[in-house]
C-alpha cells in the first residue's frame, strides 16, 4: 500500500502547490470579509453563529452534546457560542421532551427569521461572486467544495475520506 508521501510524489507539486496556495488565499478573503452577505446585511452574523443556527434548523432541536458531535467542536465551545444565541432570542433552551432534566436548544421563530435574512444576502453574494458562471460550474464547484471540507473534516477527527459526494453542503 503506498504511504502518504508516496501519493505526494506521485502528484504535480506544483499543482499541489498552487492548490495549497489558492485554499490559503480563500481562508484569509472568507475571513476578512466573513462571506456575510450583502447590503445592510453584509457581516451581520458570525460564522459560529451561522453555522449553529442553521445546524438547529437542518437538524430540529437537540442537546449541547448532540450539536457538539455533529458540528465537530466540543461541548464547551458550543455552550460559549450559544449563550448570546439565547440572550439575544435567537435560540431557546427547552427541557428535553423524555427527560425533563436534559436542556435541549431549539431555533427560536426569531432566530428561524433572522437565519432568513441572512441566507437571503449570503445566497446574493453568490450570486454575484459566481456572476458569469454557468449552473454546471456552480454544481461541480459546490459539489467539490463540499468533498474538500468533508475529507478535512474526516482528516481532523480521525476517520478516512468520505468516498461519497454527495454529502450535505449544510456543515
Amino acid at each position: 500500500m503506498p504511504t502518504s508521501q508516496d501519493m505526494t510524489t506521485e502528484l504535480d507539486p506544483g499543482l499541489l502547490d498552487a492548490l495549497q496556495h489558492q485554499v490559503a488565499v480563500f481562508a484569509r478573503r472568507a475571513e476578512q470579509t466573513r462571506l456575510g452577505g450583502t447590503g445592510q446585511l453584509r457581516n451581520s452574523m458570525d460564522r459560529a453563529a451561522y453555522l449553529l443556527l442553521n445546524r438547529l434548523d437542518q437538524e430540529g432541536p437537540m442537546g449541547v452534546k448532540a450539536l457538539a458531535a455533529g458540528m465537530g467542536i466540543d461541548s464547551s465551545t458550543v455552550t460559549r457560542q450559544v449563550a448570546p444565541l439565547v440572550d439575544t432570542g435567537l435560540v431557546k433552551r427547552t427541557s428535553h421532551p423524555e427527560d425533563g432534566r436534559a436542556v435541549v436548544l431549539q431555533l427560536s421563530p426569531r432566530g428561524l427569521a433572522r437565519l432568513e435574512e441572512v441566507r437571503a444576502s449570503r445566497r446574493e453574494l453568490m450570486a454575484q461572486v459566481t456572476d458569469g458562471w454557468t449552473a454546471d460550474e456552480r454544481e461541480s464547484f459546490c459539489t467539490l467544495l463540499t468533498r474538500f471540507n468533508s475529507a478535512l473534516s474526516a482528516r481532523q477527527s480521525g476517520l478516512p475520506p468520505a468516498v461519497d459526494t454527495e454529502s450535505s453542503a449544510t456543515s
